[in-house]
This record gives structure tokens, C-alpha cells and sequence, in this order.
């Protein structure tokens, strides 16, 4: 199972929300991205599932390092531009799934955010690379992010105690897939290099161990040699679907 080809990109986007399971998913695959919309004037918020409790390469101990990790991933945010960064309560770090509550939440954070655009991680795994984008909590995030987007945020009947609390029904019309099988929409960010860079070196808990600049560099510049940019451009890729 694949997407189907990208459809064009939304040319009047003003808000995006990007929903994630993990501080460092946003970044890892998309904040070169991110950044390049922030530039372009439109307003982004970042929604973190989880404090990424089970994340970590030293001895830090594990109750001080949800804390740690949503320091870095403000600081992350702030090194693209963004500045609005909320994380929910109640969801642990390896055991998410697409449940219910998970949906209301990001139901919630939708029609409160109200955004033209949502940014996630793939719902659909990629068999050739088990590691990292198929993480179970990545794809719960995706899953649960769709059903969010459709048709929960747009369904007045959805979870009507969130009518109760001022949150009205509210239509997603582009959603942006991160780290799914053959994305085919590149973006160049190349002008947007270094912020990229910067806000995975906030993320000091997980990338300390990495030379990130020269991985980032060989994986970024392959992405837009397959994406037919020019040599030295680097790129991020996604699928873009319509939901209209």
C-alpha cells in the first residue's frame, strides 16, 4: 500500500499545524520546511503527543528528561521560527495508538488552531525502512491525526463536549505527510540549512552522539538529487493530499 501522487500545494495557506508523536520528529524530517513557511508568512504550531519519556542515549535519569525534552523542543521551535508549541498530557512515550481520546485531543487542537494545513508523520509504514519513520508511534500519530482531520474536526456530532467548550466544527483542506513510502513532493531548503541544523542541535538528548551537519548533508542532498533539483540543493520530501 502507497499514497497516490501529491496534489499541488495550497497557494493561501495562513496557519499550519504540525502533530507529532516525539520532540526531534518535526525536526528530523521538516524543519527545513517549516521554516521556509514561516518565511513565507504563515503561522505555524507545533502539537507534541508525548514528552518523548523513553528517548534518550545517556544516563540522564527518567524522570527529569520529559521536562529536558520539551525545553528542547521549544528551543528547536524558536531556531525555525515558531513559538507556539503545546504538548498533551496523558500519552507515554512507546505505547501510543490511534484510540479515541487520542482523536479528541487532536480534534481539539485542530478546531482550536483552526489551520489550513496539517503536518504528520505517515500513517502508512515503510517496509523498507523499519527504523525510524515506522516507528508504532509514528504511525499511531498519523492514524490518529487523519481520523482527526476526517471526519472528526468537521463533524458537529464528534465529540459534542468539545461544542460545549467553544470549539466549532473546523475543515482541514491540505494535510502533509513526513517520512511515508515514496514522497513526491520535494522541498528546497537549502536557504533554510543552517536553522535546520540548529534546531536539531537543541535537541542535545538525542543528537549530541551525531555529526549532524555532514549526515544531514548526504541525506538532504540525496532527497533533492531524486527530486531532479540541482546539484548542491538539499531537500525534504512529503506527500501532499488534498481532503476536500
Amino acid at each position: 500500500m502507497s499514497f497516490p501522487a501529491s496534489a499541488p500545494p495550497l497557494s493561501d495557506v495562513r496557519r499550519t499545524l504540525a502533530v507529532f508523536a516525539h520532540p526531534d520528529d518535526i525536526d528530523f524530517g521538516s524543519a527545513g520546511t517549516i521554516a521556509s513557511w514561516v518565511a513565507e508568512g504563515i503561522e505555524v504550531t507545533y502539537l507534541l503527543i508525548t514528552r518523548g519519556d523513553a528517548g534518550g542515549f545517556d544516563d540522564t535519569p527518567r524522570d527529569e528528561l520529559p521536562l529536558m525534552r520539551e525545553r528542547e523542543q521549544r528551543s528547536a521551535a524558536a531556531a525555525v521560527g515558531v513559538h507556539e508549541v503545546y504538548f498533551l498530557d496523558g500519552y507515554s512515550d512507546g505505547t501510543l495508538s490511534p484510540t479515541l481520546a487520542l482523536r479528541r485531543d487532536i480534534t481539539a487542537a485542530i478546531r482550536r488552531t483552526r489551520p489550513d494545513r496539517v503536518l504528520t508523520s505517515s500513517p502508512l509504514r515503510r517496509w523498507e525502512h523499519l527504523t525510524g519513520p515506522s516507528h508504532p508511534d509514528h504511525l499511531a500519530a498519523g492514524e490518529a491525526t487523519t481520523c482527526a482531520i476526517y471526519p472528526d474536526a468537521r463533524n458537529p456530532f464528534a465529540f459534542p463536549e468539545l461544542l460545549r467548550e467553544g470549539l466549532e466544527p473546523w475543515v482541514v483542506r491540505e494535510v502533509w505527510y513526513a517520512g511515508g513510502p515514496d514522497p513526491d513532493h520535494a522541498v528546497d531548503i537549502t536557504d533554510h540549512f543552517e536553522q535546520k541544523v540548529a534546531a536539531l542541535r537543541a535537541h542535545t538528548s538525542q543528537t549530541a552522539h551525531l555529526d549532524l551537519e555532514s549526515w544531514l548533508r548526504d541525506w538532504l542532498g540525496a532527497t533533492a538529487r531524486s527530486a531532479g533539483l540541482p546539484e548542491g540543493r538539499l531537500a525534504e520530501s512529503f506527500t501532499v493530499l488534498r481532503t476536500e
